[in-house]
């Protein structure tokens, strides 16, 4: 067992004999361990496959490639609308595990296959991503800030997007964008 899993494991309060059974079944397919994002991590050849988390109501398998599985029996989860790529599957007892763990293994090698062939997950362009009405009205009406925003990254574009789309209400939209016009127009990430 890799020493920073059995730390973290050693020192979970919530699911921790769900995540030790996971972990077993996951070891069970041949992966190599890992620890990151203060998580598992198991991978092949230094390609990250699973990982596995834990929530307040449930603990997790997140599939790196989720979005390429075939998911026979319909089970995997789709975090957020926003996330492209990863799936999840979710559990929240130990016997519910036991009693999946013939598909949790086919889950896991389906992964691995889908590692193991180069598949790439088709990302949406940042022009794809909803841009807000609030924002798209900032940055006609200043040249400077639409300039600065055109210049970052396209991970740092749709980092913005996604925060200032998130928000329910235009004013807290609106509060969002004047809070970090400033640091767009600096070339900072939302997060730098």
């Amino acid at each position: 067992m890799n020493p920073q899993v059995k730390i973290f494991l050693d020192k979970a309060k919530a699911w921790k004999q769900e995540m030790i059974l996971l972990r077993s079944i996951i070891m069970e397919c041949g992966l190599e361990e890992d620890y990151k994002w203060m998580h598992p991590c198991y991978s092949i050849n230094g390609n990250n496959v699973v990982l596995i988390h834990s929530f307040k109501e449930y603990t997790a398998i997140l599939f790196f490639k989720g979005v390429l599985m075939t998911d026979k029996k319909g089970i995997l989860i789709q975090q957020t609308k926003n996330v492209q790529d990863r799936r999840q599957l979710r559990f929240t007892s130990l016997a519910e595990i036991q009693g999946l763990k013939s598909t949790i293994i086919a889950y896991v090698k389906e992964a691995i296959e889908i590692e193991k062939s180069g598949k790439k997950v088709a990302f949406k362009k940042t022009e794809e991503f909803e841009m807000p009405e609030e924002f798209k009205t900032v940055l006609q009406k200043n040249k400077a800030a639409k300039t600065a925003f055109e210049k970052l990254t396209p991970g740092r574009q749709r980092a913005y997007l996604l925060f200032f789309s998130s928000a329910k209400q235009s004013a807290t939209r609106i509060n969002r964008i004047e809070t970090f016009l400033p640091k767009i127009l600096e070339g900072k990430g939302k997060d730098d």
